[in-house]
């Protein structure tokens, strides 16, 4: 395919992205009146540069980002992505403004406020993952991502709201709901969902309620909320962030990842989740893989002889996705990357076996996790009688099949789960992603991430119709989503997906494709899509 003139390039995103934003005296939602600083699409970078200035103090943008929350996210446009604030978050803010006045800075995150998932272990907080019966799990310490967050000067904001039980609880379940925090909005169009699991996480920082916050991912749930919320979310390889004080649902593709508005906030952010954890067997594997500083990597000519491989398999379940994904490809061949055709000649052979694992999983981690827990339900077996129980307020609108499927699993040592664990493994790494990876000697595949976000249905649960990024979460390998435009006002994203402990690859080449496109737009807060 021919490179396209810049102009032309220019004009052909415009007409992948749908429709402006709204004129004046549209139906977007006005943003809420604030005092403080103006937070709405603040960075990592600006924040800093204000705070060091004396324009504000962490404090203050605390105590914005919380009005702010307030504001949009419990009342007005009711977001619900916010599930709990941290009750010690301004006291932090102001330790760590006593320290920046003592010329004591921790690094890029001093002072910045972070939102986590709640499925990740914080003191002061409960970690419920969104279910009712796990209100009152109050960790006596934090996860080992959550004290490095601290040590690196993150003020934790609260947790997020996220499809309760990362979406492992029922066949049907709708994205984005928990029985203790309700559904979370798309803050693009508010009756669209917005993907799951981590879709508090997604709605709130596309709404501007923290600067960044904190996913977790299985198969896709930091990459599918990031794109469909318009925002960089990366799945790091498997190991290279701690899983210790998270809820789990598989020790074989859980991670923890970075989510933010734009690749330098994603990168910035992962420099402080990045480290090698003793407790957690696959971190010992990342050990001499992890560079000093994920930032150093963002350079806008990062594409230039870089050579891509295009999943054409992933696409074709919708055109304005497929559209997208051309001028995208145009765009990479634009900065300088070669992009051929590429294959998986093993795409999505593993799905059958990767439940059956997951299953498995999810029994034994979920049992040890609730262990000595007080208060709560110490097992699975006794969260399922648990919502059999308060089924009224558990299960409203959709079961625990999943629940019921996995305490029928046996243990680790089962033959059929050691067959199936090697079997997805090799079906969608060394025989999946990355043979076409060495074998087309690409530095990265490419594909879209997902579908548009679809009309939130809580009595048939989500309408999903496609996504390219099942092979990285399989594999255990890292993924990034960019933001490539829009269909209809829907944001969309292409995925990069790469070799193990290839983020600073990623992040390079997704900054550049970023800062060349620019196709990210702020959210719109839609009712609905107009007729």
């Amino acid at each position: 395919m021919r490179r396209l003139p810049a102009l032309a390039l220019l004009l052909t995103l415009a007409a992948c992205s749908g429709p402006p934003a709204p004129a004046p005296g549209s139906n977007r939602a006005p943003e809420p009146a604030t005092t403080g600083p103006d937070i709405v699409e603040l960075d990592i970078a600006q924040a800093q540069a204000r705070m060091a200035s004396g324009e504000f103090s962490s404090e203050a943008l605390t105590r914005a980002y919380l009005a702010r929350i307030d504001a949009i996210d419990r009342a007005g446009l009711n977001l619900r992505s916010v599930i709990e604030t941290n009750p010690s978050a301004l006291e932090d803010a102001r330790a760590l403004d006593a320290e920046r006045a003592a010329g004591q800075l921790r690094g890029p995150l001093h002072g910045i406020p972070v939102l986590l998932k709640d499925n990740i272990d914080a003191v002061g907080m409960a970690n419920s993952a969104g279910s009712l019966a796990l209100a009152e799990n109050r960790p006596g310490d934090d996860a080992y991502l959550v004290t490095r967050l601290r040590e690196a000067g993150a003020v934790i904001l609260g947790k997020t709201n996220l499809s309760e039980w990362a979406n492992f609880r029922s066949t049907r379940s709708s994205s984005g709901w928990s029985s203790r925090g309700g559904q979370t909005r798309n803050p693009y169009v508010l009756d669209r969902n917005p993907c799951g699991s981590s879709a508090g996480t997604g709605s709130a920082i596309a709404a501007s309620l923290a600067t960044v916050g904190v996913g977790t991912e299985t198969d896709g749930s930091i990459i599918c909320p990031s794109a469909v919320n318009g925002l960089v979310g990366l799945k790091p390889t498997v190991g290279v962030v701690s899983r210790d004080g998270i809820i789990p649902i598989s020790i074989s593709q859980d991670t923890a990842g970075p989510m933010g508005r734009s690749v330098a906030d994603v990168a910035a952010l992962m420099n402080a989740l990045a480290g090698i954890d003793e407790a957690d067997p696959a971190s010992h594997a990342a050990a001499g893989n992890l560079p000093p500083d994920y930032t150093a990597s963002l350079d806008t000519g990062a594409l230039a002889g870089k050579r891509l491989g295009v999943l054409r398999q992933a696409m074709g379940y919708h055109p304005g996705v497929d559209a997208n994904v051309e001028a995208s490809i145009e765009a990479l061949r634009a900065a300088g990357a070669e992009v051929v055709d590429v294959r998986i000649d093993t795409l999505g052979q593993w799905g059958a076996d990767e439940l059956q694992v997951l299953l498995y999983e999810f029994k034994d981690g979920l049992n040890a996790y609730l262990a000595g827990r007080e208060g709560v339900p110490g097992s699975l077996e006794a969260l399922i009688d648990w919502n059999e129980a308060n089924a009224t307020k558990a299960m409203p609108w959709f079961g625990q099949e999943r629940f019921l499927q996995a305490q029928a699993k046996g243990g680790l040592d089962s033959p059929d789960y050691l067959r199936a664990r090697d079997r997805i493994r090799r079906l969608a790494g060394e025989d999946g992603l990355l043979k076409a990876l060495d074998g087309d000697r690409l530095d990265a595949i490419i594909a879209p991430a997902t579908s548009p976000a679809w009309p939130t249905d809580w009595i048939n649960g989500d309408h999903f119709t496609g996504a390219g990024y099942g092979a990285a979460a399989v594999a255990g390998t890292p993924s990034l989503t960019v933001p490539s435009g829009n269909v209809q006002g829907l944001p969309i994203g292409l995925v990069f997906m790469g070799r193990p402990y290839s983020e600073p690859e990623l992040l390079a080449m997704g900054y550049a494709f970023e800062q060349a496109t620019k196709a990210r737009n702020p959210p719109r807060y839609l009712p609905t899509l107009p007729l």
